[in-house]
């Protein structure tokens, strides 16, 4: 029984992590995009200013074109990020079907010692009452 409480504890603390890695890439995948946003606007305002939209221009604003860059790496790491964030949600899956076999065991186990319980308190109460008859 103490066996089975400890491997329960580790099927949840397998869970949480599993749950803690998938927000973080999700955190950091809206991170990305939130810095691609914030460049995209950065790029818009240095064109606006320079007056030219055309990154093949000569004399496009330098600014731009690093952020343009940046912008771009931003996005693919982003990209990068979706298929890791795929496996963690699948380990997350996994680790929490796991867990949930461990506490269905853990129930029918329970279940059963409650059954047995109840079946010898009703056989210790037919004794009683067979022996008060008597």
């Amino acid at each position: 029984m103490k066996s089975r409480d400890t491997l329960i504890r580790l099927r949840r603390f397998q869970v949480d992590e599993k749950r803690r890695r998938v927000a973080q890439i999700e955190m950091m995948m809206a991170d990305f995009n939130r810095m691609a946003a914030e460049l995209d606007r950065e790029v818009a305002q240095e064109e606006a200013k320079a007056g030219i939209t055309d990154p093949g221009h000569f004399a496009y604003p330098t600014y731009a074109r690093a952020a343009t860059a940046r912008r771009d790496n931003m996005r693919q790491s982003a990209a990068a990020l979706e298929s890791q964030l795929a496996e963690a949600k699948a380990e997350l899956g996994e680790a929490f079907e796991e867990l949930k076999k461990v506490e269905i065991l853990e129930d029918r186990e329970r279940s059963a010692e409650r059954a047995a319980e109840a079946a010898r308190e009703q056989a210790e109460m037919d004794a009683i009452g067979l022996r008060a008859r008597a």
